[in-house]
């Protein structure tokens, strides 16, 4: 992989700004969740969003889409959803007496999976190689997707009967846990204006959202991202805070080595994002709590105490000495 030029990096730049932008005219408030979500696009990565309905979930996924003319499909999980429901399958054609693919949802650039979490655990791993190799396989033959790829899979935490829950080799996945919650009542009254004014139904309405990047371009800034220059103090600072995790008190278990992985990369993907060719530690301690709130799990007197990975993770932090500049 060739190190950007300045000139690529500058352009990079511009472009996870003019994204972030394009998506806010879609979607009303949440501004910590579309900061975190654009991230970890520019960082590749995937994203679980946990949150009640009717939050915007999907027209964040439309709108992230449209911003650089990509392909998205919304999958809702059930119980009844098959691995070859998401992926694909062969299937015999009696016009021309041949087996043909036919390809699942999951051939697309950005894939919400609505509650995954409901669907049973053979369907969930169907997801293991989309996420992790970039490739589905189908009869033994395998078929690479066509970056960008991102899924941003969603489940509801009050509504728990008849689910399973992920396994922690999927959860590890993800890059990011994004924790969506009700918008600031400000924030409500502007979504209602601008969602029921003029409008029929409801569907939802990207048509603000200019398109301002190729599928190349996205690409070439997600290489640009991940060249972004890392003291290697900054890098020992990620470090010491997953290894502080796995013997810090009240934590069960600690986050494994993707921890410190996801961390650095959504740091970059941070700077990137301010703007800048360098991260510093602050970008590292911003990503924190969704990089590792779901690669952790707590004792289980904290979790009678109703005590959350939040709340330990940010004492955690306070804990671990972050490099001086």
């Amino acid at each position: 992989m060739t190190v950007p030029t300045g000139a690529e990096l500058s352009r990079a730049v511009e472009l996870a700004a003019a994204v972030r932008a394009e998506i806010g005219r879609a979607v009303v408030g949440q501004e910590s969740v579309l900061d975190e979500v654009v991230a970890a696009f520019f960082a590749a990565g995937h994203v679980l969003v946990e949150g009640v309905p009717g939050l915007g979930k999907t027209l964040i996924v439309l709108a992230l889409a449209r911003t650089f003319g990509g392909r998205s499909v919304r999958l809702q999980f059930t119980p009844d959803l098959m691995p070859s429901d998401v992926v694909g399958h062969t299937m015999f054609d009696v016009r021309t007496s041949e087996f043909r693919v036919r390809r699942g949802p999951a051939f697309t650039n950005l894939l919400l999976a609505d509650e995954i979490n409901r669907a049973s655990a053979k369907t969930q791993a169907a997801l293991l190689e989309v996420m992790q190799e970039g490739q589905i396989t189908i009869e033994g033959t395998s078929f690479p997707l066509e970056p960008p790829f991102m899924t941003l899979a969603t489940q509801n935490p009050i509504e728990l009967e008849g689910t399973y829950p992920l396994p922690e080799a999927q959860l590890d996945r993800f890059l990011l846990k994004i924790r969506l919650g009700y918008p600031g009542e400000e924030e409500e009254l502007r979504m209602l204006a601008s969602v029921t004014e003029g409008q029929v139904g409801e569907r939802l309405d990207v048509s603000a959202v200019r398109q301002v990047a190729t599928r190349e371009e996205v690409l070439a800034a997600q290489r640009a991202a991940a060249h972004l220059t890392l003291d290697p103090r900054v890098t020992a600072y990620a470090l010491r805070i997953v290894r502080a995790s796995r013997s810090w008190p009240g934590i069960r278990v600690g986050a494994g080595p993707r921890g410190g992985i996801a961390l650095v990369r959504i740091a970059r993907a941070r700077a990137l994002m301010a703007g800048r060719d360098f991260v510093t530690p602050d970008d590292v301690k911003a990503g924190t709590l969704p990089a590792l709130r779901h690669r952790i799990a707590l004792a289980p007197d904290l979790e009678i105490e109703g005590r959350d990975a939040d709340e330990v993770l940010t004492a955690l932090l306070e804990g671990v000495e972050a490099p001086r500049q």
